[in-house]
């Protein structure tokens, strides 16, 4: 359990915006079941806001400040977890290791006895008992963090301690300090008087804090790693991906299939009574798809199985290989697009993993139009003859374009058409957007997928702004990104989308996503960079930093994820009375540049429009609004955060 993780600058930020103090309470309500009190608000919003103005103060406004969190991984049999007010995370300037202080924050601006004998109890006026000393409560929560549950045990790091009385001085608070008080690592005690800002200086570097605090959450089970940062960790040998509850069933059950259908690798020729199976698995975004798939191929590729993993995403695949710095053999030896398989493997593969399936087509069809190269058959019936056992994960409300596919239904009747009973499992925990089941719920609701309220109830998890305009939006994703969070800007496909203008890296990109003054241009086409480097390929739009300056749309978003997402919501799909109407734009073009502009608001995805009429409905329209509204990718322990602009 934690109640917010940020940078001391980005924490700021966001208690500018007043927003701070409510998600705290939000989190506090979604974890405690009650809400929080008077004090604890006002607690939050001066303890919090002082200690963060110190890091800023001392330059160490990257330091990670990780607020009211519990100090062991498991919880308690009985009761609630002790929570600490603060864990700042960073990296010791000297040693490089990790580097944590453990913070307890006090409002008291007096204390005027100390039990003479063991100085573990203090009197501070206001309170009717004793309190214990606060380098006490260190002390505990330090034997808690490091102890046979704790996050940091068995590991080498710079951990340490601290009691902050901001309101006090050193003379106010004399009892606290003499020599009959605790001392240690853990045991310090600062107020307003005291040299905090140099020895935060002393603990803390300018770099590293991120990465750091991302390790801590992991090491407390409270962040489950992004697809890419997970791969490019692991150079894609071991996707170090946490499965649980049903993600650990899944893989579990597949795994013990498998053992009875694949042969051991040392056989020079399979069984004769060798087998094949089917897998399906669905769930929702975000319910961890492809961290099984990916742990799967681990799995596979280290009991020297033969496996691939392929993919309907053109994005995702060449986000994949960019992140993690394959070259085109490694990448072509472990991962592969649909379309690979018109001509299926001699020998067929072990195992194929089939990601996002929902994109299947119904025959493979070259890009360039060679027959010879288009499958003859349907393209499930392709990746069925590739393998003996061939997994498959889809989210059947995530198909796009009418031409894709791929339901459950499909993949089942191609299986048993080869008499194969294929094997059906289910993912329904939600790991993405914070882990808001509420937040997804809202969604699906608001776009009538589902019955629900369409009032946005803030539940701690995930973080909702309206900006009143493009350039406010464009603002809060900027500042984001320079404060080191991932961010990127998306719309509905409702305007043009013009080629790039002149030929190779110097063709530039027109500005097509146009709102009053404010003009972007969509994420390049092709693979290749245009405007001498200076704009990404759309394989690359997501990951590259230089994609923050373009806007993308569903299909460069699909199935990636960032930490703030702002999401441009234009005139294809508008409300009329209840219900929403799907529209096609209508553009007209420009005498002297060619250029095409709106002449009437709508879509301008043109596989969309074909065969869709102007009053329709149909799935494409709703699930790329769906699909590019997912603002964040992590577990129940941490916030996500999002800015949408309605167009």
């Amino acid at each position: 359990m934690l109640l917010l993780r940020l940078s001391a600058q980005d924490l700021l930020t966001l208690n500018s915006r007043r927003r701070m103090v409510p998600h705290l309470a939000a989190r506090y309500r979604y974890f405690r079941g009650r809400d929080v009190s008077d004090t604890e608000l006002e607690a939050w919003a001066e303890s919090l806001v002082k200690l963060a103005e110190d890091l800023v103060k001392a330059e160490r406004g990257n330091v990670e400040m990780v607020v009211e969190c519990a100090a062991t991984v498991d919880e308690p049999k009985k009761g609630e977890p002790p929570l600490i007010d603060v864990v700042l995370v960073g990296r010791h300037p000297e040693t490089r290791l990790p580097s944590f202080q453990l913070v307890e924050l006090k409002r008291w601006s007096l204390v005027t006895q100390v039990e003479a004998a063991t100085g573990k109890l203090v009197s501070v006026p206001g309170y009717k008992r004793p309190k214990k000393h606060p380098a006490l409560q260190l002390r505990n929560t330090y034997q808690l963090f490091t102890g046979d549950q704790g996050p940091l045990r068995g590991i080498t790091v710079e951990c340490g301690g601290f009691a902050y009385l901001h309101n006090a001085t050193d003379d106010s608070v004399r009892p606290l300090l003499d020599t009959l008080a605790p001392t240690g690592a853990y045991e310090r005690v600062y107020t307003r008087d005291s040299l905090l800002l140099v020895d935060l200086r002393r603990h803390f570097a300018e770099d590293g804090a991120a990465s750091e605090a991302e390790q801590l959450l992991r090491f407390m089970n409270l962040r489950n790693t992004p697809l890419l940062d997970a791969m490019i960790r692991s150079r894609g040998e071991d996707t170090v991906f946490t499965l649980r509850g049903q993600q650990k069933r899944v893989a579990a059950s597949v795994l013990q299939r498998a053992a009875l259908v694949l042969r051991n690798p040392d056989q020079p020729a399979p069984p004769p009574d060798d087998g094949r199976a089917v897998f399906i698995v669905t769930g929702g975004a975000g319910t961890g798809k492809s961290a099984v798939g990916l742990q799967l191929r681990a799995v596979f590729e280290a009991a020297g199985q033969t496996v691939k993993y392929a993919s309907g995403s053109r994005a995702f695949n060449g986000a994949l290989q960019e992140q993690v710095g394959y070259t085109d053999k490694e990448f072509r030896k472990r991962f592969a697009y649909f379309s690979h398989f018109v001509t299926p493997p001699d020998p067929p593969l072990d195992v194929l993993i089939c990601d996002e399936a929902h994109r299947l087509r119904e025959r493979t069809i070259d890009i360039y139009r060679r027959e010879e190269m288009s499958g003859k058959q349907p393209q499930v019936d392709d990746l069925l003859d590739a393998s003996r056992l061939t997994v498959f994960f889809l989210d059947e409300s995530q198909s796009v374009r009418p031409k894709e596919v791929g339901t459950v239904s499909l993949i089942e009747e191609a299986a048993r058409a080869r008499g194969i009973t294929p094997l059906r499992y289910g993912l329904s925990e939600e790991w993405r957007c914070g882990g808001s089941d509420a937040y997804i719920r809202w969604v699906r609701a608001v776009l009538d997928i589902e019955a629900g309220t369409t009032e946005w109830t803030p539940d701690g998890l995930m973080h909702v702004e309206v900006a009143e305009s493009p350039e406010e939006l464009e603002y809060i994703i900027r500042t984001e990104a320079a404060a080191g969070a991932t961010a990127r800007m998306v719309a509905g496909f409702c305007w043009p989308w013009t080629d790039p203008v002149g030929k190779g890296k110097a063709a530039r990109l027109e500005a097509d996503v146009r709102i009053g003054d404010w003009h972007r241009p969509w994420n390049a086409k092709g693979d290749s960079f245009r405007e001498y480097g200076a704009v990404p390929p759309s394989t690359k739009w997501a990951v590259h930093p230089y994609g923050i300056n373009q806007i993308g749309c569903v299909y460069t978003a699909q199935g990636l994820e960032w930490d703030w997402c702002g999401v441009i919501l234009g005139e294809d799909m508008v409300r009329r009375g209840d219900r929403w109407v799907y529209r096609k734009g209508q553009w007209y073009e420009e005498a002297e540049s060619k250029v095409k502009r709106v002449k009437v608001p709508g879509s301008f995805d043109m596989k969309l429009r074909e065969g869709t009429g102007s009053d329709s409905r149909k799935r494409g329209g709703v699930r790329a609004m769906c699909s590019a509204r997912v603002p964040r990718a992590h577990d129940q322990g941490e916030p996500g955060d999002g800015a949408v602009l309605h167009g």
